[in-house]
C-alpha cells in the first residue's frame, strides 16, 4: 500500500457519513478487555475517509467532565464480541495502555496503522485477503454498523 492510502483518521460525527440505523451505533457502549476488565466507553469512531470505512474505536477512560482523560485507539479487528451494551475486545487491559498513540498532527500515518495493526496482532486492511470483521455475539445487528 502506498502513503497515498493512508489518510488521517475523522471522527465519524465530524465527516459527512452517518450510522445506517441507531440502534446499530456502539458509541457510548461500554469496553471490556479479554478478562472482562472495563476498558472504558467508545467515544468515537474513527473513519479512513479514503476507503470510507471504520477502522478504530476511539475508547475514552478515566477523567472527570472529559478531562484528564485517556483515549485509546484500537482496531475494529481487535473486537471479539458486540452486545446490546458492551464491546469486548481480545487484547488486556495492560497491553491496549501500551499501544501506540494517535495524535494525527504528530504521528506519520503510514507508521501508526502498520504499527498498531501490528501490536494488535491483526491483519491491516490493505492486506491481500482482508475483509471487514463479523461478531459473534448476543445482538443479532452486529457487524452492520460499519460500512
Amino acid at each position: 500500500m502506498t502513503d497515498a492510502h493512508f489518510d488521517k483518521l475523522v471522527r465519524l460525527q465530524d465527516s459527512d457519513e452517518t450510522v445506517a440505523e441507531r440502534e446499530d451505533d456502539i458509541r457510548g457502549r461500554r469496553v471490556f478487555d479479554k478478562d472482562h476488565q472495563p476498558l472504558g466507553e467508545i467515544d468515537a469512531l474513527l473513519l479512513d475517509e479514503k476507503e470510507n470505512k471504520i477502522r478504530f474505536l476511539e475508547v475514552a477512560s478515566g477523567g472527570f467532565l472529559g478531562l484528564g482523560e485517556a483515549k485509546s485507539f484500537i482496531p475494529i479487528d481487535a473486537i471479539t464480541k458486540i452486545t446490546q451494551d458492551e464491546v469486548h475486545i481480545s487484547q488486556s487491559a495492560e497491553h491496549i495502555a501500551g499501544a501506540p498513540t494517535y495524535d494525527p498532527e504528530l504521528v506519520n500515518q503510514k507508521e501508526f496503522y502498520e504499527n498498531t495493526y501490528g501490536y494488535y496482532g491483526v491483519m491491516p486492511f490493505w492486506s491481500p485477503g482482508y475483509s471487514l470483521p463479523t461478531y459473534p455475539g448476543e445482538d443479532p445487528l452486529a457487524g452492520k454498523w460499519y460500512r
